[in-house]
């Protein structure tokens, strides 16, 4: 199998990155299994799922593995589909939760107003509704979570992007909890005016996240 794949830097950021012990186990469980057992998610030859392997396939080209390819109708309904299937692992913080679901929602709004032009029809099924009301409230069904989570999540995730593009590395900063600031001042950076994102960026360090605050998702069942 050919190592040619492409990585797409929005799929890649959008995925919580391992930390470097679960890197470095995952890599010697594959060495000592002598090939990658869950095959590669692709679209169209980009990495959807699977970049922590393709990494260490990377360094290790004679390690055998295989693709999956899937089909997506565009992009954001791509990026909705690896937010639904990163927010089942056990290891998320709930600011890397909380990202992801936010991420979701946007990007399913985007995919179900977009291409109204085309007659394709996701073969996954990822969300087939009409309204942003619809689409929040599956989102908050299947991760046992509110609405007003889901929606409050949305601006959220948008601030932390926001930050980001403001201070790159602040966005690994906020969502592995080493600083933890409120969500009203996260999402408060993608609302105010460019020239003043940076101030609000290093303020991030010094607001402390409030107890009595954010409603928490409910444990979720391991598949």
């Amino acid at each position: 199998m050919s190592l040619h794949l492409t990585i797409d830097p929005e799929f890649q950021g959008t995925i919580p990155p391992l930390q470097e012990e679960e890197l470095k186990q995952l890599e010697e469980n594959i060495l000592t299994d002598g090939v990658v057992i869950n095959p590669l998610i692709v679209w169209d030859g980009v990495i959807v799922d699977g970049h922590n392997r393709y990494r260490i396939l990377q360094k290790h080209p004679e390690i055998q593995f295989t693709t999956y390819e899937k089909k997506f109708p565009d992009r954001y309904a791509a990026i909705a589909w690896i937010c639904k299937n990163q927010m089942g692992r056990r290891n998320l913080t709930p600011q890397q939760f909380k990202y992801l679901v936010g991420q979701r929602y946007e990007a399913e709004k985007q995919s179900h107003g977009g291409d109204r032009k085309s007659s394709r029809k996701s073969t996954d099924k990822i969300c087939p509704l009409i309204s942003s009301h619809q689409t929040r409230a599956t989102i908050a069904r299947e991760a046992n979570v509110s609405e007003g989570f889901v929606q409050n999540a949305a601006g959220y995730a948008k601030g932390v992007d926001a930050a980001e593009e403001t201070e790159p590395g602040i966005k690994q900063e906020i969502l592995s909890g080493s600083i933890k600031p409120t969500e009203k001042a996260v999402a408060a950076i993608a609302k105010a005016p460019p020239e003043e994102r940076p101030a609000l960026v290093q303020q991030l360090r010094k607001a402390k996240e409030t107890e009595k605050s954010e409603e928490k998702p409910k444990p979720r069942r391991s598949a």
